[in-house]
């Protein structure tokens, strides 16, 4: 066997040789790789030509290199600035959304359990109702009773950083960043959730089968300040009666116009987000300066939601590979769908591409909806984007989900199908947007399950198959609700999505 230094040693002396029989130093070679000599008056680059004085050493950059180079940097810092935004604009969006549209009031319940009242919801569970809030606790403590029955949620500030899971019965007491905790908060019972923000989302399931025990469950939530206790006035319920709505983030310059919007009414800037404060000034958008962008900051801000919003869609659908966490088993084509912590960081840095995964296609975060990395309480999501060919999912083709087996889950699984337009579920005309343990589907003879997806039904396949509208694209969440051993340890996988041939339709 060869002495492999002895090896490397004769491959270095090699390459030496080269360089040296070209004429060229190691510095001369780097500098042959650059894509323009730094001797010149004009620098070409990949945003247009650079112009100095005497050249980009030894001179200074014209008036007109200046004007291109802030036109750049600020449209860069606005597309970073989009991805960074995406789940503060998200939550201001719904937040508007259900006031505006569905006349919700501050602390009032909105009751959402019916297909047509989830259409507007980002990746909304279709399988059970919702029971949702949002709080302003800028002036008073904020209290949320929660009763005996069975309940699932979380309570959110606006940066949807989760910030505590609603899953057990108590007196819960909402302070803002500029609120007092009374005195007697602990002594009388409370837990108390602090928020960094003045607005906060408090989201529950309701998670029995029997209508009536959710609307007891339902009925017996109070929400109120706590300024009114001893006699205090609870906000009570609304529901959504179908009406139509939509949560999803506005397109073009509204999208800047929405975040202006939330930094000026939202609470102090937090630490972290200081140089992103920096950035978005000269685009017009600072604390405490109404949003009036000239003609040019328009411009590139319009543009920068665009371009923005196309970088989020390939963090989000093609970003597997740069996401922790994200990797749900090697060569399958599903994923991990929370790909942000509940506090939304990691060791070093926080999960600036991980969240901007999450929020652009869902709200909410807490750490019950992370099965799979905490040991398997709670929740685990899949999604996927691609068939098992590598194909995108289209509303076009059609589809076969071959499970093995009843997937395992103690609660209840489900897989539910949502637009990518707005990742809202899926709006066909068959009105149905999930299959779950909770329905009727046909199963095989040795216990499996076949579950279809396409434009088509295969014969006498209805209750195993979704409608998917042509001319659009769509992807599915799969949800296990307390999912067993063998799902988190992956010896339970899920098998891909895969085309299926016209001839069974």
């Amino acid at each position: 066997m060869p002495n492999m230094k002895n090896v490397k040693m004769k491959l270095v002396q090699g390459f030496t040789a080269l360089i040296l029989s070209i004429n060229l130093t190691p510095n001369a070679i780097a500098q042959e790789n650059t894509t323009q000599s730094l001797d010149e008056k004009v620098v070409s680059t990949r945003i247009g030509d650079l112009e100095f004085t005497h050249d980009f050493e030894k001179g200074y950059p014209t008036n007109e290199t200046v004007d291109l180079l802030y036109n750049e940097m600020d449209f860069q810092r606005a597309t970073q600035a989009y991805i960074w935004a995406t789940p503060y604009v998200s939550f201001l969006a719904w937040q508007e959304s259900f006031q505006k549209e569905l006349g919700l009031k501050n602390g009032q319940i909105i009751l959402q359990e019916t297909y047509k009242d989830k259409l507007g919801g980002l990746t909304y569970n279709t399988t059970t109702p919702y029971a949702l809030t949002f709080i302003e606790i800028h002036e008073d403590p904020w209290i949320m009773e929660i009763p005996e029955g069975g309940v699932r949620g979380s309570a959110s500030n606006s940066w949807q950083i989760g910030l505590y899971a609603i899953t057990k019965p108590g007196k819960y007491m909402f302070v803002g960043p500029e609120t007092k905790i009374p005195d007697s908060a602990e002594k009388d019972g409370y837990i108390i959730i602090n928020s960094n923000t003045n607005t906060v989302l408090t989201g529950v399931r309701l998670m029995s089968k029997d209508a009536k025990v959710r609307q007891q469950v339902l009925e017996n939530i109070k929400v109120y300040p706590y300024s009114e206790l001893p006699n205090p006035n609870p906000r009570g319920y609304i529901r959504t009666d179908e009406r139509p709505w939509m949560g999803a983030a506005p397109r073009g310059i509204e999208y800047f116009e929405l975040l202006s919007k939330g930094i000026n009414i939202n609470g102090p800037i937090h630490e972290r987000d200081r140089l992103y404060m920096a950035m978005l000034r000269p685009l017009g958008i600072e604390r405490g300066k109404e949003f009036n962008p000239t003609p040019e900051q328009a411009e590139i801000l319009q543009e920068a939601a665009i371009v923005g919003e196309a970088m989020t869609k390939a963090i989000d659908f093609a970003g597997t590979e740069r996401i922790v966490d994200a990797l749900y088993s090697e060569g399958s084509m599903w994923e991990n769908a929370t790909t942000s912590p509940p506090d939304q960081r990691r060791e070093n840095y926080d999960a600036l591409d991980g969240r901007a995964a999450w929020f652009y296609e869902a709200v909410t975060n807490d750490i019950a909806m992370h099965g799979l990395v905490n040991g398997g309480w709670g929740q685990v999501y899949l999604t996927t984007y691609k068939d098992h060919d590598g194909d995108w999912l289209d509303g076009d083709e059609s589809y076969r989900l071959h499970l093995p087996s009843t997937p395992p889950a103690e609660a209840f699984w489900s897989i539910t199908l949502y637009e990518v337009n707005t990742r809202t579920i899926i709006n066909n005309t068959s009105e149905k947007a999930d299959i779950s343990s909770r329905h009727n589907f046909i199963t095989n003879k040795d216990g499996s399950i076949d579950l279809y997806f396409g434009p088509k039904c295969p014969k006498g396949m209805e209750n195993n198959w979704i409608q998917t509208e042509k001319g659009r694209a769509w992807f599915p969440y799969f949800r296990f609700y307390s999912p067993e051993k063998s799902v988190v340890e992956r010896e339970w996988i899920l098998p891909d999505i895969e085309k299926v041939k016209s001839e069974i339709l």
